[in-house]
């Protein structure tokens, strides 16, 4: 390093530095040449190029894509397909749908059979109320009067709900649906010959039995 022997002297001029920059922005000489558009474009065409060992694996490896293959083309046993599992949620859809459907029949059919044992239960405790009814129209005791137009409104309550007698005088007899408390009747035939309780059934279910003397057909 110099060192000025006369301060006086304006000419002089300090030498600079070795290591000091001297451009005026400061930058180092190695940050220059980065700088340099051509150095750039080289560096990166170097870190694009792949390792050819790298790209003889990807390249097998695209090789063994199959576009077409089924959803367990690899045989681990699973499903990737969406195609497969839209198909497995559509048919798990469709037998819920059947089990719903199975279930509201199933319902349906144990309400109705509810809904009869009750009508049933009902109409049994009337029927002798309409036996007596039936009684007193056999004794002329029902020609008019308020209980005519009670036994007509009963009568026109259970036709409406499907309710019939049977039982009539040389019916064949039937013993399902006739109670016998005598039998007259000399041959293998055999007939209703005298009613003395008239049979009901709701529909096609019995409510009670009639109760008849059997005797021979006419």
């Amino acid at each position: 390093m110099s060192v000025n022997d006369n301060p006086g002297d304006k000419d002089f001029t300090e030498p600079a530095e070795p290591n000091e920059p001297t451009g005026s922005t400061g930058s180092t000489g190695s940050e220059a040449r980065a700088a340099d558009p051509a150095d750039a474009a080289a560096q990166a065409a170097d870190a694009s190029e792949l390792d050819p060992t790298l790209e003889a694996d990807l390249a097998e490896a695209l090789a063994d894509i199959d576009p077409d293959a089924p959803a367990d083309a690899d045989g681990d046993g699973k499903v990737d397909s969406v195609e497969a599992q839209l198909a497995e949620r559509t048919e798990d859809l469709q037998r819920l749908s059947a089990e719903y459907a199975n279930y509201r029949r199933r319902t349906d059919r144990e309400r109705k059979v509810s809904i009869d044992n009750a009508k049933a239960q009902v109409i049994a405790q009337l029927l002798p109320v309409l036996d007596d009814l039936e009684l007193a129209e056999k004794h002329g005791d029902l020609a008019e009067g308020p209980l005519k137009v009670f036994r007509d409104k009963l009568v026109g309550i259970l036709d409406g709900l499907k309710v019939t007698s049977f039982g009539e005088e040389g019916d064949a007899f039937d013993p399902e649906r006739h109670e016998a408390v005598q039998d007259l009747s000399t041959g293998d035939e055999k007939a209703i010959g005298t009613v003395l309780r008239k049979g009901y059934q709701l529909d096609e279910r019995l409510l009670r039995t009639a109760m008849v003397i059997i005797a021979d057909p006419a």
